[in-house]
């Protein structure tokens, strides 16, 4: 929770450092939180920005929907966090909690019913929390990743700003918690597929669809190589990575390759035991 200048610095380049302390001395912070050491907050600019940052992560695990697309983390995350360097926000933790321990169960059970009714994201996220495996195929899950990218410039086929890929991450991560790598591996393969198959939209916010890219297939790679040593998924799984070789986007071409040689000399470690 020790927030320093020095810490926001080493994340950010020294010119984003100065746009972020310019705009926390412009209040452009508005409707900041925090709930135990996650703080979000709307940083106003050429319009309105939601940022999430974790106090209790090295780096801070910083989002914001802005198009930034330089190195580093963007003055609206710099803001925010030299925000709480000089001003921390109260922690709202503690009344959530005695708002939660108050509750009538049966109206909890009730209200998060109805939450989880109208919101398909959440509820997905809570079968997931509870244990049960997902429904979903990795061709139903890239199909909704797939009109995120639709939905984020319909006018034109180009993508300029960033999307939030956090929803998939954040379920594939509940699955690896739970121990169902399975699972957690479709939610990365569709993400994998998805984003290859729609690189070529992107016009803006490079590093932010490259680290996503990363993160999800390395995600995949870990989960197969951990499915309860089934050679079968890291067989199909290696056939998946050899195929978006040569049919995916030819820059990321080098990183499938890289992934399925890493996912044979596993299989050859499993043949050998």
């Amino acid at each position: 929770m020790d927030v320093t200048e020095e810490a926001v610095r080493d994340i950010c380049t020294d010119a984003v450092f100065e746009r972020g302390e310019r705009y926390l001395t412009e209040s452009r912070i508005h409707e900041i939180h925090c709930i135990g050491t996650t703080v979000t907050a709307i940083v106003s600019g050429s319009r309105q920005y939601d940022v999430r940052v974790d106090l209790a992560t090295d780096g801070f695990a910083p989002w914001c929907d802005c198009p930034y697309d330089g190195p580093g983390a963007c003055k609206h995350v710099v803001a925010v966090l030299l925000r709480c360097a000089d001003d921390p926000p109260p922690d709202e933790g503690d009344q959530l909690d005695a708002a939660l321990n108050g509750a009538d169960a049966d109206e909890l059970r009730a209200f998060l019913r109805d939450a989880l009714a109208t919101d398909a994201d959440l509820r997905a996220r809570f079968l997931a929390r509870v244990g049960e495996p997902t429904r979903q195929s990795a061709d139903e899950l890239r199909a909704s990743i797939d009109r995120r990218f639709k939905e984020t410039n319909p006018e034109y086929h180009v993508v300029f700003e960033p999307i939030d890929f956090t929803q998939w991450f954040d379920l594939a991560n509940e699955y690896r918690e739970q121990g169902r790598y399975a699972s957690a591996a479709t939610v990365y393969r569709a993400l994998v597929e998805s984003l290859d198959d729609n690189m070529e939209r992107v016009d803006g916010a490079y590093d932010h669809f490259s680290s996503a890219f990363s993160r999800a297939l390395n995600g995949y790679v870990d989960c197969v190589a951990t499915t309860e040593r089934d050679a079968d998924a890291v067989t199909d799984a290696v056939t998946f990575l050899e195929e978006r070789v040569t049919s995916g986007t030819p820059f990321l071409a080098e990183h499938f390759e890289k992934a399925a040689v890493e996912l044979r000399e596993k299989l050859g470690e499993q043949s050998d035991e």
